[in-house]
C-alpha cells in the first residue's frame, strides 16, 4: 500500500523576472512523496508545480486537491490521468515521484549517460523582461557564456526599442554566431501581428513562440502558413488533453514548432503523444522547463535526454531562485549537466 505526502516551499528569484503577463519575484511549489508502507527507507519525490496566470490548475483549491491525493493515493494512481485531468502539475507530480520509487527514489528517474554526467544536454540562454539596461546585461552575459542558441522574451517594453536590441545584437554577432528565439507569451494582437512579425523577420530569427493569445485556431493557422518566422505554439497546448484534441489542433494549425512543459502538459505520457502526433505531422518540438524547482528540472531533463532531439531545449531555469534545492544539475559549455549525486533534500524531507 501506497502512502503520500506532500509540503509546500516558496521558491525566491534571485532578481525579479518579467514576462507579458507580469512580474515574476516568488512562486510557490508543492513536493509531494510516496513510499510503500512495506518499504517505507525509499521515497520518491516528485514536483507538483503549477504557475500562476497560465496553468489551468492555478485555482482556489489546488491544494485542497493535494491534500484528497495524498489521503487516497491509491485509488489515485491507478487512474491519475483521468482523475486528475484538470490538475496537471499534480499529474507530473506523481508520475515523476512514482518513477523515483521505482527507481530506488535516489532521483535517477530514468538511467542514462546524462544520468552518469558522461553527456550534457544542449539548452537556451534565457533573456527575461527587464529594462532595456538589465536586458543588454543578460544578453552580455549569456553570450561570453558561449551560448549557441539565445531565447528572448519580448512584450515587456516597447516595440521599437526591441526592434532597436536586434538591430544592434545582429550588427554585432551575425547569423552564425548564435540562433535568436523569441518568446512573444501572446503579447501582439489581430491587427499588428503581421506588420511585427514582418519586420522581426529582418533579424534573423530562429523562431517565435505565441505571437498572438491561444484559443484562436483560424488566426493562428493562417499565421503559420504566412509568417516569415517559424511560429512555435507554447500556451497553445496547455489544457488540450485527449488524443483526438491534441491531434486535431496540430493539424488544423500546422505550426513549424511546439513547445513542451510537462508540469502545463500532465506529465511526461502526455508529452509523448504531443511528439507522436507532431512527429507525423512533421512539426518541429523541444522541450521546456516551466520555472519548476531542481526537483522537477531534474525530473524533465533526465526524461529529456532519453528522446535523443539536437535542439537546444529549454532547462536554464535551475539558476533563477536563491534558496533552490542544492542538486547535481550544473550548467556548462552552453549544456545542462548531471555532475554527481551530490542532492541536498532535507527541506523537502521534514514533515
Amino acid at each position: 500500500m501506497y502512502k503520500a505526502n506532500y509540503k509546500k516551499y516558496t521558491l525566491k528569484f534571485k532578481n525579479p523576472s518579467g514576462t507579458s503577463r507580469g512580474i515574476l519575484t516568488e512562486k510557490p511549489t508543492y513536493f509531494i512523496k510516496i513510499w510503500d508502507d512495506a518499504s517505507p527507507s525509499a521515497i520518491g519525490i516528485g514536483e507538483c508545480s503549477a504557475l500562476k496566470g497560465l496553468s489551468i490548475d492555478d485555482v482556489e483549491n489546488y491544494e485542497d486537491v493535494l491534500v484528497d491525493v495524498c489521503k487516497n493515493i491509491n485509488d489515485y494512481t491507478q487512474d491519475y490521468k483521468n482523475k486528475l485531468v484538470k490538475f496537471p502539475s499534480i499529474c507530473f507530480g506523481i508520475e515523476t515521484a512514482l518513477l523515483d520509487l521505482k527507481n530506488g527514489g535516489k532521483q535517477i528517474l530514468f538511467p542514462s549517460p546524462f544520468a552518469e554526467g558522461y553527456e550534457g544536454i544542449p539548452i537556451n540562454g534565457l533573456i527575461w523582461m527587464g529594462g532595456i539596461g538589465f536586458i543588454k546585461e543578460q544578453l552580455k552575459k549569456k553570450i561570453e557564456e558561449g551560448y549557441r542558441c539565445i531565447k528572448i522574451k519580448i512584450g515587456g517594453i516597447e516595440f521599437e526599442e526591441e526592434l532597436k536590441l536586434l538591430n544592434g545584437l545582429r550588427q554585432q554577432y551575425p547569423e552564425n554566431y548564435f540562433e535568436i528565439r523569441l518568446d512573444a507569451n501572446g503579447a501582439f494582437t489581430a491587427t499588428d501581428v503581421k506588420e511585427k512579425l514582418r519586420r522581426l523577420s529582418k533579424h534573423k530569427i530562429h523562431s517565435i513562440e505565441q505571437p498572438i493569445k491561444q484559443g484562436d485556431w483560424a488566426a493562428m493557422a493562417e499565421l503559420c502558413k504566412t509568417s516569415p518566422i517559424p511560429i512555435a505554439l507554447d500556451e497553445e497546448l496547455i489544457g488540450v488533453n485527449t488524443y483526438e484534441e491534441k491531434e486535431k489542433l496540430v493539424s488544423q494549425i500546422l505550426p513549424q514548432y511546439i513547445i513542451l512543459k510537462p508540469s502545463l502538459l500532465g506529465g511526461f505520457k502526455q508529452c509523448e503523444e504531443w511528439i507522436e502526433i507532431a512527429n507525423k505531422y512533421k512539426v518541429g518540438w523541444w522541450i521546456t522547463s516551466a520555472l519548476e524547482s531542481n526537483i522537477g528540472l531534474n525530473a524533465i531533463a533526465q526524461w529529456t535526454f532519453t528522446l535523443n532531439n539536437k535542439l537546444p531545449q529549454g532547462l536554464g531555469t535551475g539558476q533563477l531562485y536563491t534558496n533552490n534545492i542544492k542538486s547535481p544539475l550544473l550548467i556548462g559549455d552552453s549544456k545542462l549537466w548531471y555532475m554527481n549525486d551530490d542532492w541536498s533534500l532535507s527541506v523537502i524531507m521534514e514533515e
